[in-house]
C-alpha cells in the first residue's frame, strides 16, 4: 500500500515504525543539512537590527531558528509547511478534526503520518501515562494543599517541576553521554511531558472546582481522554478538544512561552523544567490570558445590549469603548495581518455546532463589524481578530466555563509545539543563547553626531 505526502512516497511495511525510530532516521540527516547551510551560508545576514526594534522587545528580529513552525503575516501560521486549513485537511482523524498525535508527528517529522502511524503514537502515549502515575506528594499537593489557593497555572509549573527528578536527560547527563547523544533522552522526556500533562492539568481541574472525571472507556485518543478526566462526555466537546489542542500547539519560536522553553532549554536544563520555565511565560496576561479578556469583554456586551443587539447598536458599542481609550481584546496580531486562520477554523466549528449561542452570535456579529470600525479608527495595523477572539466563547458553550484553567488548556497543547522543537534543538547541537544587550547610553554614543544634533533641536 502507498502513503503520499508532501515530501516523499513511504511504502507501508506491515509492522509500523515508531516515531522515535523515524526520529533515528531523520536526526543525522537534518544534522548533515543544517552543517552544509551554515558551511554555505554562514556569512549571509538576515536583515537589519534597528534601534527601535532593540527597545520593541526584539520584534521583528530574525535571530532564532525553529524548525516546527513558521508564521506568515498573511496565511499565517505553518507547520512544517502546512497551513491550518492543509492540516485539517489531511492529518488523520477520527471525526472531523484532526488528531493531535498527527499534529505532534508532522511537527517532529515533517512528514504527514499515516492513521497506523498516528494510532501507534497515542497508544504509547497512553502505555507512558499508565506506567508513570503521579508521585503520591503530587497528588495530595494538588487536591489538598493548593486547589483552592493557588493559580490553577501555577499548579500546572509547580506539578511538572515536582516530576523533574523522573528526567532521563538529568540522569544520561550525570552519566557522561555526549551532547550528540542527548536528543534521545530529551525526546523520552518530552514523551513522558506530554502523556502526563493531561493528567495533572485533570487533577487540578477536578480538584479545584468539585468536577468528577468520566471513564475513559474505550475512547483511545489523547484529546478525547482529556475531555472525558475532567468530566465532559459529549462527543462534539471532544472534537472541540482535538480542534483546539491541534490549532494551540505551535506559533513559531519568538512567542514568550516557546522562547522561554527554547532559551531555558539552551542551557541544557531538562524538558520538565524548560516547559514549566514557558507555562510560567504563559500565564502572563499579555500571552496566554487573552482569551479570557474576551470572554469578560463579550460578557460586558451582552449585559449591556441584550441577546440579540442590532448591528448599529453593536458598532455604537465599539466605537464608545475605543473613545473611551480601550482596545477590542481579540483583534490584532503582532506579526497576521490578515484573520487568524486558527479563528477562521473555529468559527466554522462554531456554525456547524452551535450557531444559536448568543455569545457565538455575537462574536459572528463582532467579526462583520470590528474591522470595518478599527480600520476606519486608524490605530490598529491589523483590524482582524486572532484566535483569541472565538477560543473562550467556544469553552463556554460547551459548559468549560472556569475561565482560570483556560490558560491551562493552552499550556497542555502548546507542549506539543515547544517541546518538540526542544527535541530538535538537542538533535541539532544548538548553542546556549547569549545574545548581545546593550544600555541606552551605549547606544547613544554610536551615534553621537546625529543625538546632539537632536537636543540642539530641542
Amino acid at each position: 500500500m502507498l502513503f503520499v505526502n508532501r515530501n516523499s512516497v513511504r511504502l507501508l511495511a506491515t509492522r509500523v515504525k515508531t516515531l522515535k525510530e523515524r526520529m533515528l532516521e531523520l536526526v543525522p540527516e537534518k544534522r548533515e543539512q543544517v552543517k552544509r547551510v551554515k558551511q554555505v551560508l554562514g556569512q549571509q545576514s538576515l536583515g537589519t537590527v534597528t534601534v527601535d526594534m532593540a527597545y520593541g522587545g526584539m520584534r521583528g528580529i530574525k535571530g532564532l531558528i525553529y524548525e516546527t513552525s513558521l508564521l506568515d503575516p498573511e496565511e499565517g501560521i505553518r507547520f512544517r509547511g502546512l497551513t491550518i486549513p492543509e492540516c485539517r485537511a489531511k492529518l488523520p482523524s477520527i471525526g472531523e478534526e484532526p488528531l493531535p498525535e498527527a499534529v505532534f508527528w508532522l511537527l517532529m517529522t515533517g512528514e504527514v503520518p499515516t492513521m497506523a502511524e498516528t494510532i501507534q503514537l497515542g497508544k504509547e502515549w497512553r502505555q507512558r501515562e499508565q506506567e508513570h502515575p503521579l508521585p503520591p506528594a503530587l497528588n495530595e499537593m494538588i487536591s489538598k494543599h493548593y486547589a483552592r489557593t493557588l493559580h490553577p497555572m501555577s499548579q500546572l509549573s509547580m506539578g511538572l517541576t515536582a516530576m523533574q527528578n523522573q528526567s532521563l536527560l538529568v540522569e544520561k547527563y550525570h552519566a557522561g553521554v555526549t551532547k550528540a547523544q542527548l536528543w534521545e533522552a530529551a525526546y523520552e522526556d518530552v514523551s513522558n511531558i506530554i502523556a502526563l500533562l493531561p493528567r495533572i492539568a485533570s487533577l487540578i481541574y477536578t480538584s479545584r472546582y468539585g468536577k468528577q472525571a468520566k471513564h475513559d472507556g474505550n475512547v483511545s485518543d489523547w484529546a478525547g481522554r482529556f475531555a472525558l478526566s475532567l468530566g465532559f462526555d459529549d462527543s462534539k466537546f471532544m472534537e472541540l478538544m482535538r480542534l483546539y489542542r491541534s490549532i494551540h500547539t505551535d506559533h513559531e519560536g519568538g512567542n514568550v512561552s516557546a522562547h522561554t522553553v527554547k532559551l531555558v532549554g539552551s542551557a541544557l536544563s531538562d524538558p520538565y523544567l524548560s516547559y514549566a520555565a514557558g507555562l510560567n511565560g504563559l500565564a502572563g496576561p499579555l500571552h496566554g490570558l487573552a482569551n479570557q479578556e474576551v470572554l469578560q469583554w463579550l460578557t460586558k456586551m451582552r449585559a449591556a445590549l441584550g441577546d440579540s443587539p442590532s448591528d448599529s447598536q453593536v458598532e455604537k458599542y465599539v466605537w464608545d469603548w475605543l473613545g473611551s481609550g480601550q482596545v477590542i481584546p481579540g483583534y490584532g496580531h503582532a506579526v497576521l495581518r490578515k484573520t487568524d486562520p486558527r479563528y477562521t477554523s473555529q468559527q466554522e466549528f462554531a456554525m456547524k455546532h452551535c450557531p444559536n449561542d448568543p455569545l457565538i452570535r455575537m462574536t459572528a456579529q463582532l467579526y462583520k463589524i470590528v474591522p470595518r470600525v478599527l480600520t476606519e479608527h486608524g490605530k490598529t495595523k491589523n483590524p482582524w481578530p486572532n484566535v483569541d477572539a472565538h477560543s473562550g466563547v467556544l469553552l463556554q458553550h460547551y459548559g468549560l466555563v472556569e475561565q482560570d484553567f483556560y490558560t491551562v488548556l493552552f499550556g497542555v497543547s502548546r507542549a506539543l509545539g515547544a517541546l518538540s522543537s526542544l527535541v530538535w534543538d538537542r538533535a541539532l547541537l544548538m548553542s546556549i543563547e547569549r545574545p548581545k544587550s546593550m544600555t541606552t547610553d551605549s547606544i547613544i554614543s554610536m551615534f553621537p553626531e546625529q543625538w546632539q544634533a537632536a537636543q540642539k533641536m530641542n
